[in-house]
């Protein structure tokens, strides 16, 4: 059985069996780790992935897409959930990073459903997205591109992302619009040496006015952490501040945040 795919799901529904056994080849779960599939949609990759882990769980939130897939895996745990509402900590352990979460993501939530991952890292080993060719390309985007900016820094310092493969429009019904490609984001990184949300303020300031001199972007943070002039002014030489966002390395991120707000 066959749905309509929803324009208004982003649905664009995997037709390709060889992009399909790649996506389900990419997936090393850990043992004892769960693995989990963000829509699945009509099951193109549920398929191919629940031969390999019958324990295979899968959040959906299309009830169409839900009658499909209980017809043709009985057995299959389905979460019927908009995942931007999942609580991850239902699949994972504190202790364990152990979930492995699988998903052919629609192009209007690619971030948010990035960022709700990155946010609950330690629960994770690994994470196989699909998404747009140019969100995949500033994830792994090094300092000094165009595609450098927030998504890439934050994602580079959460985690180790690897682009695995370009995905065809034409493997798709309907087609999109634009190229796609898998990424891999590997949980493997050392625990973070500041505190995440002031690492976010900066980072979000820095390249909000990603044309100025990080001195002029983060005037507001520098007067507001480091009220003693001199002092301040020893952070923007130590940093070399009349730089511009865009060529910090990610850990040069994470020194700057620990000084100005320790």
């Amino acid at each position: 059985m066959s749905i309509t795919p929803k324009k208004s799901l982003g649905q664009h529904f995997l037709t390709d069996g060889n992009i399909v056994r790649k996506i389900a080849g990419a997936v090393h779960r850990v043992p004892h780790g769960r693995v989990v599939e963000i829509g699945p949609g009509t099951g193109a990759v549920t398929r191919e992935l629940i031969q390999q882990h019958p324990d295979l769980e899968v959040i959906e939130i299309d009830p169409r897409a839900i009658e499909v897939l209980k017809r043709e895996f009985p057995t299959l745990k389905i979460h019927h959930q908009d995942v931007l509402e999942t609580q991850w900590e239902g699949f994972g352990s504190e202790s364990n990073a152990s979930i492995s979460v699988v998903g052919n993501l629609p192009y209007y939530i690619t971030s948010p459903i990035l960022f709700s991952v990155l946010d609950r890292r330690e629960l994770f080993h690994e994470a196989i997205f699909m998404m747009q060719k140019e969100v995949a390309d500033r994830l792994i985007a090094p300092p000094g591109s165009k595609t450098y900016g927030i998504l890439s820094v934050q994602t580079q310092l959460l985690c180790r992302p690897e682009y695995l493969f370009t995905v065809s429009r034409h493997v798709f019904n309907p087609k999109p619009n634009v190229e796609s490609a898998v990424v891999k984001l590997n949980f493997d990184q050392p625990p973070l040496d500041c505190e995440l949300n002031a690492l976010k303020t900066v980072v979000r300031t820095a390249f909000n006015q990603r044309r100025k001199t990080l001195s002029n972007a983060l005037k507001p943070i520098l007067k507001k952490q480091i009220p003693d002039d001199e002092h301040r002014e020893k952070i923007i030489r130590d940093f070399d501040l009349s730089r511009r966002a865009e060529v910090l390395a990610p850990a040069e991120f994470v020194g700057l945040t620990r000084a100005l707000f320790s």
